[in-house]
């Protein structure tokens, strides 16, 4: 099947569901990539920090490049203009590509100005390395922030990719990003598999003949997100794809926004403690 898609302002596209790979390394992240992309899948999303760059770059190998959606992001600290400049090339060598279909700055770090990062990313779109620009992990404050700075250089922030699922149910920032033409995706859609044990989203999945996983994917699709769940086996990359011929009530799927905790799993000391997410969020992607 051909996953259906959300449009960039630019007009670039990107497919609603793809595979997510932080924490696939080595032949089985190989083989996980290679899975996906013979069942379907076309967006592969990674990131320098990640590790695994190199392992996707062998596994696309063979598949035609522009059916291919692939995501990489620029770390924290590769923020300055001539270090985004070292680290996009390298990710492109790393990957066997020559270009990105979207590249983001994976975390805000606002001990780096801003303007120079998105002036590398002007940069890199103009040598055609990058097709479309976008951000991860920002809040509404930094949107505020970076938008009218890209706006000046002649770019779009075409998406902001973020932790979202029924336990942290980020609507305001969704909805922001909607009003601003921003293409909102969902990293961590399964809650790290935390969502898929709460009782409403099995009852769900009763009622529909579905898995919690699938239930879970759909209210996220159905906030307007494109989702990217990682999944290492074949069944649960098939399971994933089979969201888009049914829908969820508006009665279940408000059931499901009530399960909100503000529970962030990834980096949840990010909103709290800013100041402090520099050595955290290092920790926790060694």
């Amino acid at each position: 099947m051909q996953i259906p898609t959300a449009k960039f302002k630019n007009g670039n596209s990107i497919p609603l569901l793809g595979l997510g790979t932080w924490q696939l390394t080595g032949k089985k992240c190989r083989d996980t990539v290679k899975t996906a992309l013979e069942i379907g899948y076309a967006h592969i999303d990674t990131a320098e920090i990640y590790g695994n760059q190199k392992e996707i770059g062998a596994s696309i190998k063979g598949f035609p490049r522009e059916k291919l959606f692939i995501t990489s992001k620029a770390w924290m600290k590769n923020l300055k203009f001539e270090k985004i400049l070292k680290a996009c090339k390298k990710t492109l060598a790393e990957l066997g590509t020559d270009y990105l279909d979207l590249y983001l700055i994976h975390w805000p770090n606002k001990k780096i100005p801003i303007e120079g990062t998105l002036n590398a990313f002007a940069e890199l779109q103009k040598q055609g390395l990058v097709k479309s620009c976008g951000v991860s992990n920002f809040t509404i404050r930094h949107l505020e922030e970076a938008l009218p700075k890209a706006k000046s250089l002649g770019i779009e922030i075409a998406n902001n990719q973020c932790e979202f699922h029924p336990h942290l149910y980020q609507k305001e920032l969704s909805d922001y990003c909607t009003k601003k033409g921003i293409v909102f995706t969902a990293y961590s859609p399964l809650g790290r598999g935390n969502v898929l044990e709460d009782s409403a989203i099995k009852i769900a999945a009763k009622k529909y003949g579905k898995t919690p996983a699938q239930v879970c994917l759909k209210w996220v699709l159905q906030k307007g997100a494109v989702a990217i769940p990682k999944a290492s086996s074949r069944q649960h990359l098939e399971e994933n794809m089979l969201v888009f011929d049914w829908q969820l009530s508006k009665e279940d799927e408000k059931t499901i926004d009530l399960l909100n905790k503000n529970q962030r799993i990834i980096a949840p000391f990010f909103a709290e403690f800013e100041d402090s997410r520099n050595n955290f969020i290092g920790n926790i992607f060694k």
